[in-house]
Formats: structure tokens, sequence, C-alpha cells
């Protein structure tokens, strides 16, 4: 079993453990909800899952540092393997009781993506993926490990514009950057058009239900890591806005590959 292999199977159990922790909260609607310095929501149950899943990863390999989007970087400082953790992605839906949340587990190796895990135990589905070892997903149970519908993921061959189904993140911060008029006309040039938000449009990308999902502007790095992973493993394209393949970004591109550029250029450069 490679190193890669273990590591993932690790990041599987501390999932496991994650949706162990925030699904029973999500379905007992018993938790308490602050503001951050940044304004947006947090939750007792965001900071108790990134505690148990840094507690899992980190005593396992306790040669890895682990950047959580609640607690920081802990660990070694000069670690060319590090753990990034969003312990759940989606908490203004996790807090208004919608079920398209998720924790988000990956690995970077030498500032690179090389694994991810998606897991949203509130919709029964789950995404991983590690370099070299392809892309996998399952709908209608978790764990991943012990259920047999185990399925792998591969993105779509559409490459025309005009009949992609698209999910398009449109908030404030793309206006602010400018970029209503672009977003206008991208959106009325496509086949379809949706916003499913936060990760799932992603996942769905990787699945190749969806072709192309542009995210809102002001991510963080722990919002990034793993979705790059399972989209490059199932042969997509990531970038942020500028066409930059950096996961340490404040904005998320996705496509199958052959939409990619004509998405960018419909976005038109602003540097």
């Amino acid at each position: 079993m490679t190193l890669l292999t273990e590591d993932l199977a690790l990041a599987l159990r501390a999932a496991d453990v994650a949706d162990g922790l925030s699904l029973p909260g999500f379905q007992r609607r018993e938790f308490t909800v602050e503001r951050k310095a940044d304004k947006s929501e947090v939750t007792e149950l965001d900071r108790n899952t990134e505690s148990a899943v840094s507690e899992v990863l980190r005593n396992e390999r306790p040669d890895y540092s682990l950047y959580g989007e609640e607690h920081g970087v802990v660990g070694p400082t000069d670690a060319a393997f590090q753990w990034v953790i969003d312990p759940i992605d989606g908490t203004s839906n996790f807090v208004r009781g919608v079920p398209v949340w998720a924790t988000l587990i990956a690995l970077v190796h030498s500032d690179d993506p090389v694994l991810g895990v998606v897991s949203a135990p509130a919709l029964g589905m789950r995404w991983w993926a590690a370099r070299g070892l392809g892309a996998h997903h399952i709908i209608g149970g978790i764990p991943s490990t012990q259920n047999k519908a185990v399925q792998p993921l591969r993105v779509s061959d559409v490459s025309e514009l005009r009949r992609a189904s698209a999910s398009i993140t449109v908030t404030e911060s793309w206006h602010a950057a400018n970029k209503t008029q672009q977003l206008d006309s991208l959106q009325r040039n496509v086949g379809r058009l949706r916003n499913y938000g936060d990760f799932w449009q992603h996942m769905l990308v990787a699945q190749g239900a969806v072709d192309f999902a542009i995210d809102a502007i002001g991510l963080g790095p722990y919002d990034i890591a793993a979705i790059a992973a399972i989209i490059s493993e199932a042969g997509g394209t990531w970038t942020n806005r500028h066409g930059d393949g950096e996961w340490r970004s404040d904005s998320l591109i996705t496509s199958n590959g052959r939409l990619h550029g004509a998405v960018l250029g419909a976005l038109g450069s602003d540097r």
C-alpha cells in the first residue's frame, strides 16, 4: 500500500468522525451561532468538528502540518505535507437547516493539492480522490468505505458554451469586481443555468452533471484545496478567476477542461 493510499484511507476515517459530530448536531438544531471578524457565521459544531478531524489526522501523521479554517496552522512549520480542513463548508446553509454543507479535507504536498475528500452527510453523498488513484463518489449512504455503490468520477465532454450546464454564484463580490456585464452575458449564452453553490457545484462538475461552475469571490484556501484535488483527478480543470491554478486564492472556477478557456475569456481579464 502506497503512502498516499494510506493517507486517503486516513482522510476517509476522519470524514466519518466529522460526519458523526456534524450530522446529529444539524438534525437536532442545537448549536450556538456567532459572527467572525469577517462577518461570516460560525457554530460550535464548526470548531468541534475541526478539532475532532485534527485529532484523528495529527495522531497518525504527527510529521504533517494541518491548516484549519477555525484554528489555523498546527504542527511542524517545515512539513512537506499539510492537511487543509474546512470543517463545515456551507455554514449558512447548516444554520438555516439546508442540507447542502460538507466537511472538506485536503492533503497538500509541496503546495500541490494531491488528495481531497468532500463529505456531505445530510445529503448522503461523499466524493474523494488522490493523485494517481482516481476520483470516486457515493450517493445514498456513507461511510464510503462500507458501501458497494462507489462510482468513478469523470467530467463531461461538452465543448460548447451554448450546450453547457452551468452553476454560477453571482454575489456582490463579482459586482464589486466590475464583472456584472460579463456574467450577465455568460449566463445568457449557456444551455442551462443554476446556482447550486458552495462545494456542491464543483462536485457536480467532477461528476459530469454540470460542465462548469463559477464560485463567489472571497473564498479561503480551505474552500479550494480538496475540490482542486478531486476536479483534477476527475479529468477537469480548476483555476482562480485570473486563470491561475493557485489553491491559496480567493476565487474558484472549475470545468470539464474543454470549456475553461471560453469561460475565462467570457469573464475577461482585470489585470
